[in-house]
């Protein structure tokens, strides 16, 4: 699916980075940033741009070739990674930032992958997240149509239970992200330090 949504000129969530780590980026701290769920580069890109060593882990090729067209066009580095997440070892104490924008992984996937992230993340190390809350379902900006692939608030508490929340709330914002987040949405926002 991943493959064919990316595989035309135009980028899809668009070439900027989303607004909420375009606000909060600073809260970082500097060093290496995994990016999860990646997509065409916006993100990494942009952390890229601002003096952060940026992994673009994403399942997509189509995907992970044209952030390695963006990244170029912008004059930055990032290391690009094709897997799975749910298969993806973030080893541990290795990444200062973990970064997951509009993941939309199945709840139970989400869950693991996240856990394994925060063993991932050096101590002072900060989790910045959006997501699609299941209330994003009753619009049709964004995100699909599974309430699964959501993230509640307390779905994301309960997996990060290692972490501290700094920031932590469920909003409606108007998202303009190229031509697949577009309008009113209902949205999940966090940041958590470990």
């Amino acid at each position: 699916m991943w493959d064919e949504r990316y595989n035309t000129q135009q980028y899809a969530y668009g070439k900027q980075p989303n607004d909420f780590l375009a606000e909060h980026y600073k809260q970082l701290p500097k060093g290496n940033v995994i990016s999860l769920a990646e997509g065409e580069g916006r993100n990494a890109v942009f952390l890229a741009k601002m003096g952060y060593s940026v992994t673009a882990v994403d399942g997509s090729k189509v995907g992970l070739e044209k952030a390695a067209k963006l990244a170029k066009e912008h004059n930055v580095n990032i290391e690009l990674v094709h897997a799975d997440l749910a298969k993806f070892d973030f080893g541990k104490e290795k990444w200062d930032a973990v970064v997951s924008i509009y993941c939309p992984l199945p709840s139970a996937v989400r869950s693991a992958v996240y856990k394994r992230a925060v063993k991932g993340l050096k101590p002072g190390g900060v989790f910045l997240l959006e997501a699609y809350t299941p209330e994003q379902v009753n619009y049709n900006t964004g995100g699909g149509p599974s309430v699964d692939t959501k993230t509640s608030k307390s779905d994301l508490q309960d997996d990060l239970t290692e972490l501290s929340f700094i920031h932590l709330e469920e909003l409606k914002r108007e998202v303009f992200e190229g031509t697949y987040h577009t309008g009113l949405a209902s949205v999940l926002q966090a940041i958590a330090k470990k």
